[in-house]
């Protein structure tokens, strides 16, 4: 791991320990910790969010965590995933693989891996497979982004030689991410955190990278925010214009202001979070099938 990779991870551990502290799991979620969705036993496992009293199947909100590829685990989301659950979602949280032992394209493998599960298990958790939607903020965002290309253009699931399962990704909510992949990659000489990730020559995953030239039409409805403080805020409008541009409904929110800072909408003591997740999810019913 480089010095960068190490001091971010020490610093966002830090950080979201005090952010969380304190916080009890909810008297109205029912969690179900660490069930193994691949091989790994170490790094292919999940948790599920239900509101208890709620039976039967409901719509599926998948979380894709944040944190450069190289820290986060489903331990930072467990309490904004409870809070998506306490909107009256079935809410799966997955760790997958990081950098830098493990490279691009894993955490897209692994994502796959769990949306296979979830098709495997839709009966035994109640999980509603005709409405599924995946958040991720950070390079989660960038991951369910890519992801979604994956399910909506044949060429580039080809290209990843991923197969995604039967099941209808219906919304996305694509939260301070960064989405040019290709261009990130380009930016690798000044950004050792990437080369954790992409190698120190990412030309090696060709056209696995041009994900932005797949999106198509089919891409699903998306609500994408970030922050005036976000490092990233400006990533946000070009690719919400870029779905636009395709005819994708599409929504973007910049929230706050200079000292709102990346994946605000992560700290559940927050007025601004929790009106920020409200949109989002309002946004998401929308496009929602028979809920």
């Amino acid at each position: 791991m480089s010095v960068e990779s190490f001091s971010f991870w020490f610093f966002a551990s830090r950080s979201d320990a005090k952010r969380d502290r304190g916080l009890k799991t909810p008297e109205d979620i029912r969690r179900i910790d660490r069930i193994p969705y691949g091989p790994d036993a170490r790094w292919n496992t999940l948790d599920v969010y239900r509101p208890r009293g709620k039976a039967g199947k409901l719509p599926v909100i998948v979380n894709i965590h944040g944190g450069g590829y190289v820290y986060g685990s489903t331990k930072q989301y467990q309490f904004y995933c409870m809070g998506l659950a306490q909107r009256g979602f079935a809410v799966v949280s997955f760790n997958y693989h990081l950098a830098p032992k493990y490279k691009f394209p894993t955490p897209v493998r692994d994502t796959n891996l769990v949306m296979e599960w979830i098709c495997r298990k839709a009966e035994i958790y109640g999980f509603d497979t005709d409405n599924v939607v995946i958040v991720g903020d950070s390079a989660g965002a960038q991951l369910a982004s890519q992801y979604a290309v994956i399910c909506t253009d044949p060429d580039y699931a080809k290209i990843m030689e991923i197969t995604p399962p039967e099941f209808t990704l219906r919304a996305v909510g694509l939260n301070c991410g960064m989405y040019d992949l290709k261009k990130r990659a380009g930016e690798i000489p000044g950004n050792k955190l990437m080369i954790d990730y992409f190698t120190k020559d990412p030309s090696v995953y060709g056209k696995k990278l041009d994900v932005l030239s797949h999106v198509t039409e089919k891409f699903p409805p998306a609500y994408l925010l970030s922050a005036k403080g976000d490092f990233l805020v400006e990533q946000c409008r070009p690719m919400a214009e870029l779905l636009r541009s395709k005819g994708v409904p599409c929504e973007y929110r910049i929230y706050g202001d200079e000292k709102t800072g990346h994946v605000f909408h992560l700290d559940m003591r927050s007025d601004l979070a929790r009106k920020a997740n409200d949109e989002e999810i309002a946004f998401i019913r929308e496009h929602l099938h028979g809920c």
